[in-house]
C-alpha cells in the first residue's frame, strides 16, 4: 500500500531505499481514493526510529493509508529534536475534532512508574477515552497495551523478576481470528519489557479475549470481540537490530542485562542477529488494516461511534 506521509519526513528516504512504496502528500492529493486515516500516538523517546518501523509494516497492503503523527503535549521530548516535532507532529488539541479509521498507541520505556506517576497520564487517559468514539480500531503496543488495559478495564501490570527480553515463540488460543489469518501454528515476536499482565485478570472481563500467548513471555494478544480495541504486549514492528541497540546501550551504561533470548546465534552478541519475526510482523499489521479497519470502518468517517 502507498503510505501517505509529509514530503520531508526522514523516514521517507530510509523506506524508499528499501523499495517500500511511500507516497508524498503532494502526489496523494491528486488521487481520487478514500485513504484510511491512521493516527499514530508515538510515546517512544526515539521517535524517528519508531515512525520508520511502523510505516514499514503498514506498507504491505494495496490500501492507501494517510498517516498522522501525534505526541503528548504535556511531555517535553529529550531525544527528538523539537524542529522535527513541530514539522511533523500534531497534538491532541490539533486532531480532537477529527475521526480516524485506525490508531496505534506505541509503547514507552516507563514501566517502572505506576501509571498515575507518568507525567502525561492524564492527557493519555483523555486520548484513550476519545478514541472509543472517534477511532474505529485502536491498536495498543507494549506499554501502550498495558496502559489501555489498565485504563479501560482496571487490569494491573506486574513487575517481572527479570526483564522479558528477546524473541519468543507464541501460539494462538482462538482459531480463525482474522487478526492472525495466515499465521503458522507457532510464530515469533520480540519482547522488551519489565512488566506483564496476568491471564486471570483479563479473563474476568467478558468483553476481552486472549488470542495469543507464549510459554516464556506470557500474554501476547488480547482484543475485544469486534476488534475495536487490540492490545499487543510485544513488538512485531521491531527492526532486526532494535534489541541489539537496546542491549549495547545498557551494556555501555554498565547495567546488568541478559543477552536477548533466541536472538543471536549461539547467544553470541558478536554475531549478527537472526530475524525470525519479519514476515509475521508484516502479516499482522496487514491483517489489522485489512480486517479490522478497511473492511469494517464506515465510508463516512463522521459516522464512527
Amino acid at each position: 500500500m502507498p503510505i501517505n506521509v509529509p514530503d520531508n519526513l526522514p523516514a521517507v528516504e530510509i523506506l524508499t531505499n528499501e523499495n517500500i512504496f511511500i507516497m508524498s502528500e503532494t502526489r496523494a492529493m491528486h488521487q481520487d481514493i478514500r485513504p484510511l486515516k491512521i493516527l499514530i500516538l508515538n510515546l517512544m523517546p526515539l521517535k524517528i526510529d519508531t515512525e520508520t518501523q511502523l510505516l514499514r509494516v503498514l506498507s504491505n497492503s494495496p490500501i492507501q493509508v494517510d498517516v498522522t503523527l501525534m505526541h503528548p503535549s504535556t511531555h517535553t521530548s529529550k531525544n527528538t529534536d523539537e524542529k522535527h516535532l513541530n514539522a511533523f507532529y500534531k497534538t491532541f488539541e490539533d486532531i480532537k475534532g477529527d475521526k480516524f479509521d485506525g490508531m496505534i498507541i506505541t509503547g514507552a520505556p516507563i514501566e517502572h512508574y505506576d501509571f498515575e506517576e507518568v507525567g502525561y497520564w492524564d492527557e493519555l487517559k483523555i486520548i484513550m477515552d476519545w478514541s472509543i468514539r472517534n477511532v474505529f480500531s485502536t491498536l495498543h503496543i507494549c506499554w501502550g497495551a498495558q496502559a489501555g488495559l489498565y485504563h479501560h478495564y482496571g487490569i494491573p501490570k506486574y513487575p517481572l523478576d527479570e526483564k522479558c527480553f528477546g524473541i519468543f515463540k507464541h501460539h494462538l488460543h482462538v482459531a480463525h481470528t482474522p487478526l492472525f489469518r495466515g499465521f503458522d501454528d507457532f510464530f515469533y515476536a520480540p519482547h522488551s519489557r519489565h512488566t506483564t499482565v496476568h491471564a486471570a485478570d483479563i479473563e474476568k472481563h467478558a468483553a476481552l479475549k486472549i488470542v495469543a500467548t507464549s510459554e516464556e513471555a506470557g500474554i501476547f494478544a488480547v482484543m475485544t470481540e469486534n476488534g475495536r480495541q487490540i492490545f499487543i504486549t510485544g513488538h512485531s514492528e521491531y527492526d532486526p537490530d532494535t534489541l541489539k541497540k537496546e542491549y549495547d546501550r545498557d551494556i555501555a551504561a554498565g547495567k546488568t542485562i541478559a543477552v536477548p533470548a533466541n536472538y543471536y546465534p549461539g547467544d553470541d552478541p558478536s554475531k549478527p542477529p537472526i530475524v525470525t519475526w519479519r514476515s509475521t510482523g508484516n502479516l499482522f499489521f496487514g491483517n489489522w488494516l485489512n480486517y479490522y479497519v478497511y473492511q469494517q470502518t464506515p465510508f463516512d468517517r463522521s459516522s464512527i461511534d
